[in-house]
């Protein structure tokens, strides 16, 4: 069985980290590398940086906090946002991050997902999935931050994500982000059981508890979160701590 790895989730808006409810109303929580630093002294497995306006605003994710945040952390971390070409994922690693993330960019290009897997290796390559329960009671792919609804079937992407090279899925339930209500772990469970690579489960962590039902009721390898961290809801070292009581197998 793959160890269970804790993800910090910073979303960065103008150079800093903030959060929402539901993809929205967002609010300031700190530097992104001072956060990134706390983590990383805490106990955090990996990182996971998303500068979420950079497709929707046309612009490329920020290199130069890469760089200041590979300078200082020296855990994994996987950086999205704006990423469309194999030149921005060679800037992107060669600003030091380890992974990247693609979403809106995989949707319009498939075979971008094929043409990164080979040049970086499946390993580099995540997918973020980000789902909403539409009214036809499926879940939804959305791109552009959540702010646009496609055609496909979650399920479905994720095993074509696959099929295409990527070595790790990254998926978002928009209706539980931010509500501290728990993840969404029938979804993630009907994700895992179609698919063979790693998945991050993302979006209502509001507690302990809530990670220890989705790491036993799921075959996800990582729970990632934010505002639980952010606001320190939840320590890294309280959360691993808990982990270790119900015998789930850490990092």
């Amino acid at each position: 069985m793959l160890k269970k790895r804790i993800i910090p989730c910073l979303d960065i808006k103008s150079g800093r980290t903030v959060k929402g409810v539901n993809f929205n109303d967002l609010t300031d929580a700190g530097d992104p590398v001072e956060l990134a630093q706390r983590y990383a002294l805490e106990g955090a497995d990996e990182l996971v940086f998303l500068d979420i306006t950079a497709t929707n605003e046309k612009r490329k994710t920020l290199l130069t906090m890469v760089e200041r945040v590979a300078s200082e952390v020296h855990i994994p971390f996987t950086v999205g946002g704006g990423i469309n070409t194999v030149e921005d994922v060679r800037l992107l690693l060669a600003a030091g991050a380890d992974k990247v993330s693609i979403n809106s960019a995989a949707v319009a290009n498939p075979q971008l997902i094929r043409e990164l897997s080979k040049k970086f290796g499946s390993q580099c390559v995540v997918v973020a999935i980000d789902t909403n329960y539409d009214e036809d009671e499926n879940w939804r792919v959305y791109t552009h931050g959540g702010k646009r609804a496609t055609s496909l079937l979650t399920i479905d992407w994720a095993s074509e994500v696959e099929r295409l090279g990527a070595g790790e899925i990254l998926l978002t339930s928009m209706s539980s982000d931010g509500t501290k209500k728990g993840f969404e772990v029938e979804l993630t469970r009907a994700v895992c059981d179609g698919v063979n690579i790693p998945i991050i489960a993302s979006g209502g962590a509001g507690s302990a508890e809530h990670f220890v039902e989705l790491f036993t009721k799921t075959e996800a390898t990582g729970g990632l979160a934010a505002s639980v961290f952010h606001f320190g809801i939840l320590p890294v070292p309280n959360l691993k701590s808990t982990l270790k009581n119900y015998n789930i197998p850490i990092r």
